[in-house]
Parts: structure tokens; sequence; C-alpha cells
């Protein structure tokens, strides 16, 4: 109970910040209807109390699943199982990731119906399988990240080539609604649990970097997708109807039944691999196994709570302070108000604790949480300030972030501690979650949808792919120190460089 007590207090912190800001623009800048208000302030608790239980059950059931899953597909010591293993359990945990549901959801709607949510469910989970196979076989045969990633996104920049701005937004958007509250604690104990295997030298680096690859396969597959369907331009615009109602608790009660199927959609699959792995392979004692199905009932429970805070409470209003603030004379004020935004954020994404918890494990607290979710926030800031300045400002293309923007994180790659590129290129993936794809996405769609000359689909999408993109560099600047530090004989090196 200590443990939930703990919990409850660490996520109270966390969402406070942003509630608190958009109050405060409430009462400045952005006045919204008081039944916006009270149901952004019901979706705040929702959110807190979903989260608390969710991160509990986390720790007690999907981290231990992963772990002992990673674990013993590599006792059993045949590769083809090993590929196998990771294209069926990609799969199968990116078809029922929640994050995903809402974009696929949205890009149908985007396109009137021209990408079906389920065609973007499909090919993006295959791409996920493919990718967390090539992944796993890169810690079994010791490949290295750097060189992985520098080929993986030099494949993509020329796929790019073929496609439009609006395909390329959405997939790389993609890939960062894939890595979501589910998938993320699965893949990094995955991960975690395969690098331990190989126990010593190197292992430590190997645990992390899986989320990164695994993020490449909805890029690459979106991007195959639209030049094989010579889809070449994409039209229309997405719903915006955030005055519909004046109900408080009406928008709540009608998206429950939708997020209690989608939620048990995202932990059924999870449920059948475990059971299917404790009958063949685990055989872990009856004590433990229930630990671990309480674990994921308390998940099921936060989930629930927390994705219909979000879905009822806070994207109406992000929209809507989006359009209100881009309508203002003085509408250059989004910029900070973004950055803002983008600061606090991150610290209502439950993957990022999953991921900072981790590192401070697997470091042995030599790289503390804090400084990750510091420098995160920091990278996350001026993703969402860049995004808003793209949208007032319409000869800036996406391309003219993401290319610059990958390039320097790939050179830097080759001079960071390894474990800080593992790190950095999982926090991309982490950092772009369920509170990204709904308030972010959603503040900038209401911006977009305000400010003249820019375009919904062009402008609004591609958010996400910038919030994954600015940990990158953020993250690989903080190793930078740590090294230098090192050097100085300050502090204890944590890894080498490759």
């Amino acid at each position: 109970m200590n443990v939930l007590i703990n919990k409850f207090k660490e996520v109270v912190l966390a969402v406070l910040p942003i509630t608190l800001i958009v109050l405060v623009l409430n009462f400045t800048v952005a006045p919204l209807e008081i039944h916006l208000i009270l149901r952004f302030i019901t979706g705040a608790i929702l959110i807190i109390i979903g989260l608390s239980i969710f991160l509990f059950g986390a720790d007690l059931g999907i981290g231990p699943i992963g772990s002992l899953m990673g674990s013993s597909i590599t006792k059993i010591k045949k590769i083809w199982m090993v590929g196998a293993a990771g294209l069926i359990l990609g799969f199968l945990i990116t078809i029922a990731e929640p994050d995903l549901q809402i974009l696929a959801n949205q890009i149908s709607g985007v396109t009137s119906g021209m990408i079906s949510s389920l065609t973007i469910l499909i090919v993006v989970s295959i791409g996920v399988g493919v990718f967390l196979t090539v992944g796993l076989m890169r810690i079994v045969f010791n490949g290295s990240l750097s060189k992985f990633l520098t080929v993986l996104y030099g494949i993509i920049f020329i796929l790019a080539l073929f496609v439009s701005p609006g395909f390329l937004a959405i997939s790389f958007d993609a890939a960062g609604a894939t890595t979501g509250a589910m998938t993320v604690p699965f893949i990094l104990a995955l991960g975690l649990g395969v690098s331990s295997i190989k126990a010593g030298k190197g292992s430590e680096e190997d645990s992390f970097g899986l989320v990164a690859i695994a993020s490449i396969g909805p890029i690459m597959s979106v991007l195959l997708m639209s030049i094989f369907s010579e889809s070449y331009q994409l039209t229309g615009s997405l719903p915006y109807d955030f005055m519909t109602t004046n109900e408080v608790l009406a928008p709540f009660i009608h998206e429950a039944p939708k997020t209690l199927l989608d939620v048990t959609m995202a932990l059924t699959p999870f449920l059948i691999l475990f059971v299917i792995f404790q009958i063949f392979f685990l055989k872990l004692p009856k004590k433990k196994f229930v630990k671990i199905l309480k674990g994921l009932l308390y998940t099921f429970i936060g989930l629930f709570l927390f994705l219909t805070g979000v879905n009822a409470g806070f994207m109406e209003v992000g929209s809507a302070v989006g359009y209100i603030v881009a309508s203002l004379e003085y509408n250059w004020i989004i910029i900070p108000i973004g950055f803002i935004l983008g600061l606090v954020v991150i610290l209502a994404e439950p993957a990022v604790y999953v991921l900072t918890e981790q590192v401070e494990n697997v470091t042995s607290g030599h790289i503390k949480r804090k400084v990750i979710l510091l420098t995160l926030s920091i990278g996350v800031a001026f993703a969402v300030a860049l995004s808003m300045l793209r949208i007032m400002v319409p000869g800036i293309k996406l391309w003219h972030y993401l290319l610059p923007g990958y390039l320097i994180s790939l050179i830097m790659s080759y001079f960071v501690p390894k474990v800080f590129v593992g790190i950095a290129f999982d926090s991309g993936g982490v950092a772009s979650g369920p509170m990204t794809a709904t308030f972010i996405l959603a503040f900038a769609q209401g911006a977009a949808e305000s400010i003249e000359g820019a375009n919904v689909l062009v402008d609004a999408f591609g958010i996400i792919a910038l919030v994954a993109l600015t940990p990158l560099i953020a993250i690989q600047v903080l190793g930078l120190i740590y090294k230098l530090k090192a050097y100085k004989g300050g502090v204890q090196s944590i890894g080498k460089t490759s």
C-alpha cells in the first residue's frame, strides 16, 4: 500500500503543473466555457488516480512478464525462435496499443476513410514485429546500435524522397504513437531480459535501444505503404467538435465503454502470451503467477481510468486552448506557451516513469531519474515550440527539422557513451506517449485550424515526430556532459564510446 501511496504523490506532482497552466491560461489569454474547465478538472482527477494505479500495476505485472519472456526466449538458444518470437510479440503488442488506435482513428478521419484505421494498425504492427526481431538479433549478436541506426535512418530518408509531406508526418507520428503506455514497459523489460542472459560485458548498454529500433518499423512500413499504393496526396481535415455539448460528465460516460474495449484489447494479448509462456516455458510457482495476474488487473484499471480522463477531458481542452490562443492578435505568444506546455507535459507520460526508473536501476543509480526527466522536459519543450513556429510560418517544412535533427543525433551517437545512445533513442519513442498524442496534438490541431494558411493535416501532424526527435539530442548532450565529467575524474564512467 505504501508503494501505491508513493506513486500517487509522485503522479500528483507530475500532473499538477499542466493543470495549473491551463487554468492560468483560462483566467488570462484563453478564457474557456465553464463546462470545459470542469471537464478538464474531472479529467485531471481521473488521470492522477489512473496513472498511479497503472504504474503500480506495471511494476507488478507488465515489467516482470517482459523480463521473464526475454530470458526464456534466449535460454532456448535457437535463433529462429528468437526471431519468430520477436515478430509475433511485436505484432500482437502493437496492434493493441491504445495510442496507436487513437492515431489510426485520426488518420482515418483526416483522409475521410481513404486510409482506414485497420490498415494503419496492421501495417504499423507488421513493421514493429519485423524491427523488434531486428533489435533482438542485434542484442544476441552484439551489433553496434549506432551503426544499425545510421543504416536504417539512411534508408528512411531515401524512402522519404518519394512520399508526400502528409505521409512523411504520419509515418514519423506513427512511430511516436506506437511506443505508448503498453508497449514501452514490455519492450524495455524484454530487452533487459534478453541482454541479461548474456551476463557481463555489454549487457548494460544492450538493455537499451530495443524501443529505438522497434520505432523504426512504423516509419518504414508507412513509407513503403505510401510508395506501393501510389497514394501521393492526402486531403481532408480533422473533426473539430469541442463545442458539441455543454454537459460535464456526458463525454466521460460516452467515452468509458469504448475505452474499456480498447484497454481489454490491449491487455488480452499480454494475458494470453503470459499463460502460454507459463505453461510451456516459465512454470512459475503459483504465488508468483497470481501476483503477476494481480499486476495485470491493476494495470487494466489504471489504464482505463487514465485514458478515459485523457480522451474525455484533456483532448477537447487542448484543441480549444490552441484555437483561442492562435486567434489572438498577438498570436506569437503561442510559441512560448507551447514551450511551457512541452516542459511539463512529459512529466505526465506514464512510459517515461517506467524508462527513467529502469535507467536508474540498470546504471546502479549513476544516472538519476530526475536528471533524465529534466533533460527530456527541456527537449520536448523545444519540440513543441518549434512545432508552433512551423504552424505559424508556412515556409518551414517538417523535413527542415527532421533531416538535420536526425543527422546530428546519429553523428553524436558515435561520440557519447553507448548506454546514453540506447537511452536517448528509447526516450524518443517514450516521450511521445498518450499525453502528447492527445493534449499536445489536439493543441496543435486547434492552432492550425485557427491560423490562416496553416494545413491541419500537414502542419499539425508531425508534432509527435518532433517530440520524439528532440530527446535524442538532449539525452546525448547529457551523455557528453557525463563523459567530460568522467574524464576529469568527477564521476565514475558509465559506458564506453562506440
